[in-house]
This record gives structure tokens, C-alpha cells and sequence, in this order.
């Protein structure tokens, strides 16, 4: 495993405890408490937040987050809340991204993202487990899948990354380019109502958004981003062996539905159960899209 580029923050000690009051925030709002755990790996700290990991009854799920985010978004307004029941689940920060593992990234068309996310399982002593990942952490699902096939029960991806190109339609490259060139306020609440919600369909609390949006300025404005975003996987997807089932949004500018969709049916040797949602990018926050994902492994297990 061989580290490409580095991203760090700007204060890493002020930044870190920003972040730690944030996460602290969240767990106010959710009124829980995350476990938090540290792992070393070949790219550093991997942090890993968890939620009844001690349970060693449940089926443990492994979460990965989408670029420029934290998989701690996958817990806005309780959203997991319809996994416990069943699962012990491990949220994992990949490193690279704007969170508190360690900043080193391998090249991302290289096995080594798969090798990673295999590496912090075995670390989490899971031998196998159902993994899921939303954009970004859909193609670290299918970097998993490839490099260990035995470490995966199923794979769920939400508005993967993977399965086509990034959209180049005006509208995307404007909302998307907009925050990132002037980090105000208002315009990433437009990014975000625009690109990764759908009004009244898909979207969250007042106390959840002004967590989002506080974290996507902090993100945006202390955080040296160099790692490389995900790409079309193409043929390497036939070399998944694992079932993967897609949960995508309608109106996703980022990576269209119906793309994705008709890619995957192509590509992937195992693609299970899809249904398309009135969402928007940011499915992983959708509370129907974790209803999928626990009906489906329900027909896994019957």
C-alpha cells in the first residue's frame, strides 16, 4: 500500500477540536453517544465510530462515507436507528477526507483503497461483513470487492461514484463549483439544497442542516483536500463477485440514476435488488433508502 498524496488541515490541532465539538454536538442532538475507535493502518490513524460494537451477537455493517463528507452524516435525525435492531455498525472515516483519520491516500485506480478497507476489518476483527458506502465510499465498496471478495456479505451502494463518469452538465459543474470557489454561507446551502437534496421529498431536521452546513464551510475552509475523486471503475467492475444492490435519487446531478443503473445491469456479475428514490445525491440520509437496505438483507436471510 503505497501513500500518493496527503491532505491535511490548516490548524490540525484547532481544527481536530473543532471537529471533536461537532461530533460532540451531533451526539446531543441524536442523544447518543458514538464509540470511537482508532485503528492504524497502511495509510495512517483510521477513525471509526460505532454503534453497539460490543454486541457480538448482531450482523456488523461497515459504513463508508461520501467525499468531502463524514460517514457521521449517515446518522442525521437518528437515520440508523432502523439498522440497530439487527446490526452493530461501524462508520468509517476514510482517510483523506475531512475528518480525524489521517490525511494519506493511495492512488485511487490502484487495488490499494480495497487493500485499506480490508486492512481496518481486519483491525475491527470482522471477518466478513455486509459494507455499504455512499459516492466516494461506494467505490472504496468496489475496491473492497475486488481485492477481498471473502470480506463482503453484500455490498449497498447510495449514488456510487463509480458506475459512470462524474456529470459534466452545466448545472452540476455550477452548483458544485459555486461553494468551492466562494465558501459562503449561502452558497452552500444552494449546493446542498441544489445538488445533494430534493425538496420536500428528501431532506432533514433544522438542527441536522445547520450541522451539514457547518461542517461542509469548515470542510471547505480548513481542510487541504489533494485526494482524487472517484472515477468510472468500467471494466474493473466484472471483477466483482460479491452482490452488490444499488440505492439510487432521481434527481442526482452528480451521478444520474438512470446512467448508473443501465452501467450496472452491464458491468456488475451480482447486481441484486435497486430502486430509485425522489432524492436527491445525498441518499444516504434518506430514511427509504435505509428501509431498502434492511428489506433487502431481510430477503438475504429468509
Amino acid at each position: 500500500m503505497k501513500i500518493k498524496f496527503t491532505s491535511t488541515f490548516k490548524s490540525p490541532a484547532d481544527d481536530h477540536a473543532w471537529f471533536q465539538k461537532w461530533v460532540e454536538k451531533l451526539e446531543q442532538a441524536n442523544a447518543r453517544t458514538y464509540e470511537k475507535i482508532e485503528v492504524e493502518t497502511g495509510l495512517g490513524k483510521t477513525m471509526v465510530y460505532g454503534l453497539q460494537t460490543s454486541e457480538l451477537s448482531l450482523e456488523p455493517m461497515v459504513i463508508f462515507p461520501g467525499a468531502r463528507t463524514t460517514a457521521l452524516i449517515w446518522d442525521f435525525d437518528r437515520n440508523l436507528d432502523q439498522l440497530l435492531y439487527r446490526f452493530r455498525i461501524y462508520l468509517v472515516e476514510t482517510n483523506g477526507l475531512p475528518n480525524l483519520s489521517d490525511g494519506g491516500t493511495p492512488d485511487i485506480k490502484s487495488k490499494d483503497y480495497g487493500l485499506w478497507a480490508g486492512e481496518v476489518m481486519d483491525k475491527l476483527g470482522l471477518q466478513s461483513s455486509y459494507v455499504a458506502g455512499a459516492s466516494f465510499g461506494g467505490l472504496i465498496c468496489m475496491k473492497l470487492a475486488i481485492a477481498h471478495s471473502e470480506k463482503i456479505k453484500a455490498a449497498f451502494l447510495f449514488n456510487p461514484g463509480c458506475l459512470q463518469p462524474f456529470s459534466l452538465t452545466l448545472s452540476n459543474l455550477y452548483y458544485n463549483l459555486l461553494p468551492i470557489l466562494s465558501p459562503k454561507r449561502k452558497n452552500v446551502e444552494k449546493f446542498l439544497k441544489k445538488a445533494i437534496f430534493l425538496q420536500p421529498t428528501h431532506w432533514i431536521s433544522p438542527t441536522a442542516w445547520n450541522l451539514l452546513v457547518d461542517y461542509e464551510i469548515f470542510a471547505l475552509t480548513r481542510y487541504q483536500d489533494k485526494t482524487q475523486k472517484p472515477y468510472f471503475m468500467k471494466k474493473e467492475l466484472t471483477q466483482v463477485q460479491s452482490s452488490v444492490y444499488l440505492a439510487l435519487g432521481d434527481q442526482d446531478l452528480l451521478f444520474p440514476a438512470r446512467k448508473s443503473l443501465t452501467n450496472a445491469k452491464h458491468l456488475l456479475p451480482n447486481l441484486g435488488g435497486h430502486q430509485i428514490f425522489p432524492a436527491g445525491h445525498g441518499i444516504e440520509t434518506l430514511s427509504a433508502a435505509m428501509l431498502f437496505l434492511k428489506e433487502e438483507i431481510e430477503k438475504l436471510e429468509s
